[in-house]
């Protein structure tokens, strides 16, 4: 039966992902292959530094650099310094063929072809960490967590609402301090801690795209642009308006 609550779409809606071709031992995306028949067998990312390394038996059949948001994306963010997805079945075997040959010709319009791709990829890795249950507190954590994967994807979906605890606690389906409790110990913040964050990294984002300051503080429940200046300027030690200036 499919997940009533979608734990991805919402959060990878919000950030623009960016793929540029690399040469082999080089970018943060590589996909190895079999190095007698050439097929692929793993994909592997780098979240932070370094490069992604072939295994035993493995070569490198192709690279790229993704720009997903950085830091910026809870997600990104919260995912291990090397991921890595098997080849196991016939639909990623499928889409990496397909990825390798856009990848190869560069043919007109493989640049957008390449980040379509990429995102799917990204999207079923991220798909795998879930299944599997991050074992780290965080964002993925929570997301595979049966209850609070629901007040998660709540907070992404409607982030300028008056959240409470007691409105987020009913959501999870728990007494308001049963969740707080496992909140913090999967997620690793109180749930308004995490909201205030998702708003500010909407926020920032809204505001380098050229969004007026007043109304992104009413998209984001803020009740003046004086408000989310002051929560901005505790985030990130600097006013929106001077981050607009210097943008």
């Amino acid at each position: 039966m499919a997940d009533r609550y979608d734990r991805l779409s919402t959060l990878i809606s919000r950030f623009d992902l960016r793929v540029s071709g690399a040469m082999p031992g080089e970018g943060n995306m590589a996909v190895f292959g079999d190095p007698a028949t050439g097929a692929p067998v793993r994909v592997e990312i780098r979240t932070r530094d370094g490069v992604p390394t072939a295994g035993v038996g493995e070569v490198p059949l192709a690279a790229c650099l993704i720009d997903w948001g950085g830091a910026a994306n809870p997600l990104m963010a919260a995912l291990p310094t090397v991921v890595s997805l098997p080849v196991r079945d016939d639909e990623t075997r499928a889409l990496l063929d397909v990825f390798l040959a856009e990848a190869a010709a560069r043919r007109c319009g493989a640049d957008k072809v390449l980040d379509r791709l990429a995102e799917v990829l990204v999207i079923r890795l991220m798909r795998q960490r879930i299944e599997m249950g991050a074992s780290e507190p965080g964002v993925l954590a929570g997301l595979a967590h049966a209850r609070l994967s629901r007040v998660i994807s709540a907070l992404h979906d409607d982030p300028g609402r008056t959240w409470s605890n007691a409105d987020l606690a009913a959501v999870a389906g728990m007494s308001r301090s049963r969740f707080a409790d496992i909140f913090r110990a999967v997620v690793g913040e109180t749930p308004q801690s995490y909201l205030r964050r998702w708003r500010m990294t909407l926020a920032r984002q809204d505001i380098d795209r050229g969004a007026r300051i007043q109304a992104v503080a009413r998209r984001y429940g803020y009740a003046s642009s004086e408000a989310l200046a002051r929560a901005f300027n505790r985030q990130y030690g600097i006013n929106p308006t001077e981050l607009r200036r210097a943008g």
